[in-house]
C-alpha cells in the first residue's frame, strides 16, 4: 500500500494545498528551474556564471522558496517509497515554515502509517495549533495523554472536541478513569467547570458530558448529584444504553434493587447482546434472594448464548462473590476435563473449595492454574491460605516447589515467600532467604530492589544505597532505582550530596519522563535546593497524575512556603477525603497546624 494512493491522495501539490497561498509544485519548480538555468546577459548566451544573481534579492516571505520546495519534494518521494518517518518529518518541517494545516495533517497521517509515536504527537500538536477547531488532532492527543497516564490533559482534549460540537467520548473516558483509579476529584472539577459554561447545554453532545460527570460523581460517593445528572440525561437521550447501565449500577450502590433490575431490563432491551446487563439482572435476582429464579435465568442465558465460556465464568464469579458457592461450582463443573480449561476456572474452583474448608483440594486447584495472569494470584492465595491454617512450613515448601517448576516466575515466587515470612513475623528468616537468593542470582534487579527497600525500612541507608547501585551496574537507566536513590538522598538533606541526588533524579526523568513518582522527586529536589517556583511546577504535574498523600503533602508544603496557604488547604482536604489514613498529611499538619482544612 503506497502513501500516494492510500494516504496522500493525488500527487498534485496544487490540489493537496487547495485554497492556500503556496504556489503549485509545478509552477514553483519551473520558476526555480528558470532562475537556475537562465544565463547572464553580461556573459552572453553561453557564458558561465561568475556571480549568484539572487544574492542580493530580498528574502521570500510568501510562497515556496528553494528550501521549502526541497522539503516537500523529499517528503513526497519518501512517502511513495514507504519511508513514512522521513515523509512525516518533511511535512512537519514544512508545516513549521508555512501556516498551512494540510501540511501538519499529512505529517500526522504519515507518522501514523509508520507508527512513529513521537512524530504523531508533534504533528498533531502543530495541526491543532494551525486548525484549533479540527477534531482529529484533539482525539489523537487525548489518546496519547491517556496512554501516559495524564488524565487531566486527555480530558481537556476531549472537552475541546465537545466544545467544538464533536463527540469527545467522555462517557467511555469516565468508565476507564473509574476502573483505573484516576484522580477522580480533579476530573470531576474539570467536568463541572465545563458544564457551568453558559453555552454548555446547547452543545450537540451535551448528554455525553453529563453522563460522564454522573459516573465520576457516583464513584466519588456523591450519589445524589449523580442521580440528578442521570435523570437529566434520560430526558435528553432516553435510548442510550450507557445511561441505563449507569442507572442500574447506581441503583445497586444505593441498595435500590428493584430500580436496578428495571434499569437493567431497559438496557437489555436496547442492547440485547450486552453481557453487562445480563450480569446485572442475575445479580439483582441473587441479591433479592431469588436464587432459584437466578439459576433458571442463568441457564436460559447460557443456552441462548451457546454455552459461552466467558459468560459462564463471569456468572460463576458473580455467584461466588455474592456468597453462593454451590451454583458457582455447578456452573464451573462442565469446564473440567475440557482440552483448554481457563485459568480463571481453576482459580475460582480453588477459592470455592477453600471456602468449603477443603484446604488440600483447594491447593490442588490453585496449582493447576498455569502461566498467565492468574498464576501469581493463585500462588499468593494458596500460600496465604496455608499460613492462615498455621501451616507456614507447608506454605514455604509449596513456594519452593513452585520456584523449581516455573523458572519464569522464580523472582516473584521468592519475593512472595519473603512477604509471607514478614507477615508471620519471621523477619530474620525473610532476610536470610533474600540474601541467599541474591547470592545465587546477584544481578536480579527485583530482589536487589526489594532488599534495598527493606534496608531503608530498618534505617540501613548504606546497605540500601549499595543494593541500588548494584541495580544500576546491571541497568544504568533503571528509573525506579535512580529515583529511589535520588529521593532518599534528598530526604536525608545532606548539603554535600544534594547535587548528586539531583543528578540521579534527572537520570530517572530522562528514562521515564511521564512517571509521576519521578516528577514528585524532581519537585521535592528543587524544594530542597530552594527553588520554590520550579518545585511547584513539577509537583503540580505529579499531583495531576498521582494525587496520593505523599505528593499532596509535598505540594501543600511548597504552596505554604510560597504563602499560598488557602491552596495548600484545598490540596490537603482533597487527599484527606480520599483516604481515612494519611500519616504524611498528619505529620505535615503537626508542623503547620495553620494548614488544617
Amino acid at each position: 500500500m503506497r502513501l500516494r494512493s492510500t494516504l496522500l491522495g493525488t500527487t498534485s501539490m496544487g490540489s493537496i494545498l487547495r485554497g492556500s497561498t503556496l504556489l503549485s509544485m509545478t509552477a514553483a519548480a519551473l520558476l526555480l528551474s528558470a532562475c537556475q538555468s537562465a544565463p547572464s546577459s553580461q556573459d552572453g548566451p553561453l557564458g558561465p556564471w561568475t556571480d549568484d544573481p539572487m544574492r542580493t534579492a530580498p528574502p521570500i516571505t510568501r510562497g515556496l522558496d528553494a528550501a521549502g520546495l526541497s522539503a516537500l519534494l523529499g517528503a513526497e518521494l519518501a512517502g511513495q517509497r514507504g519511508d513514512y518517518r522521513y515523509a512525516s518529518q518533511g511535512y512537519l518541517d514544512a508545516a513549521q515554515r508555512y501556516q498551512e494545516p494540510a501540511l501538519a495533517e499529512r505529517a500526522t497521517f504519515a507518522a501514523r502509517f509508520g507508527n512513529e509515536t513521537s512524530l504523531i504527537e508533534a504533528s498533531a500538536l502543530r495541526w491543532r495549533e494551525l486548525a484549533p477547531q479540527a477534531e482529529t488532532p484533539n482525539r489523537l492527543l487525548a489518546a496519547f495523554s491517556l496512554q501516559r497516564g495524564d488524565w487531566l490533559d486527555s480530558l481537556a482534549q476531549r472537552l475541546s472536541i465537545a466544545e467544538a460540537g464533536g463527540h469527545g467520548d467522555l462517557t467511555a473516558f469516565a468508565e476507564i478513569a473509574v476502573a483505573e483509579n484516576a484522580p477522580l476529584t480533579l476530573i470531576a472539577q474539570q467536568l463541572r467547570d465545563h458544564l457551568a459554561q453558559p453555552n454548555a447545554a446547547q452543545l450537540e453532545h451535551h448528554s455525553d458530558v453529563v453522563l460522564a460527570t454522573a459516573l465520576i460523581e457516583a464513584a466519588l460517593g456523591d450519589t445524589a448529584s449523580a442521580q440528578q445528572r442521570l435523570d437529566q440525561v434520560e430526558a435528553l437521550e432516553p435510548e442510550s444504553a450507557a445511561l441505563w447501565l449507569a442507572k442500574a449500577r447506581l441503583a445497586f450502590e444505593t441498595g435500590n434493587l428493584k430500580a436496578a433490575q428495571q434499569a437493567a431490563e431497559q438496557g437489555l432491551s436496547l442492547a440485547p447482546d450486552d453481557v453487562r446487563f445480563i450480569l446485572l439482572l442475575a445479580q439483582a435476582e441473587i441479591r433479592l434472594s431469588n436464587i432459584s429464579a437466578a439459576e433458571v435465568q442463568t441457564d436460559a442465558l447460557l443456552e441462548s448464548h451457546g454455552g459461552n465460556q466467558e459468560l459462564r465464568l463471569a456468572l460463576a464469579q458473580l455467584y461466588f462473590e455474592e456468597g453462593h458457592p454451590a451454583p458457582a461450582q455447578r456452573l464451573l463443573q462442565p469446564l473440567i476435563g475440557q482440552p483448554d480449561v481457563p485459568n480463571l476456572a481453576y482459580y475460582l474452583l480453588g477459592a470455592i473449595t477453600q471456602a468449603q474448608g477443603d484446604i488440600d483440594n483447594a491447593l490442588l486447584y490453585y496449582r493447576q492454574v498455569s502461566e498467565g495472569d492468574e498464576f501469581m494470584p493463585a500462588r499468593a492465595t494458596a500460600a496465604q491460605m496455608l499460613l492462615e491454617e498455621d501451616r507456614l512450613l507447608d506454605a514455604r515448601a509449596f513456594l519452593r516447589i513452585e520456584r523449581m517448576r516455573s523458572e519464569r516466575y522464580f523472582t516473584e515466587l521468592a519475593m512472595l515467600e519473603v512477604q509471607l515470612l514478614d507477615e508471620a513475623n519471621q523477619r530474620e528468616d525473610a532476610a536470610a532467604l533474600l540474601d541467599r537468593e541474591i547470592t545465587r542470582t546477584p544481578d536480579d534487579e527485583a530482589l536487589l530492589y526489594m532488599r534495598a527497600m527493606r534496608r531503608w525500612g530498618t534505617g540501613d541507608i548504606a546497605g540500601m544505597e549499595s543494593d541500588l547501585r548494584q541495580v544500576l551496574v546491571t541497568d544504568p537507566n533503571n528509573a525506579e532505582a535512580l529515583n529511589a536513590l535520588g529521593y532518599t538522598l534528598i530526604e536525608l538533606n545532606l548539603p554535600d550530596r544534594l547535587e548528586e541526588a539531583f543528578e540521579f533524579i534527572e537520570r530517572a526523568y530522562e528514562a521515564e519522563p511521564s512517571n509521576p513518582a519521578v516528577l514528585d522527586s524532581m519537585g521535592w529536589a528543587y524544594y530542597r535546593l530552594g527553588n520554590l517556583e520550579e518545585a511547584l511546577s513539577w509537583l503540580e504535574s505529579a499531583y495531576a497524575q498521582l494525587p496520593d498523600q505523599e505528593v499532596g503533602a509535598h505540594l501543600a508544603e511548597v504552596l505554604q512556603a510560597l504563602g499560598r496557604d488557602e491552596e495548600a488547604r484545598r490540596v490537603l482536604q482533597q487527599v484527606m477525603q480520599r483516604t481515612d489514613r494519611h500519616p504524611l498529611i498528619d505529620e505535615l499538619l503537626q508542623r503547620h497546624p495553620e494548614l488544617t482544612p
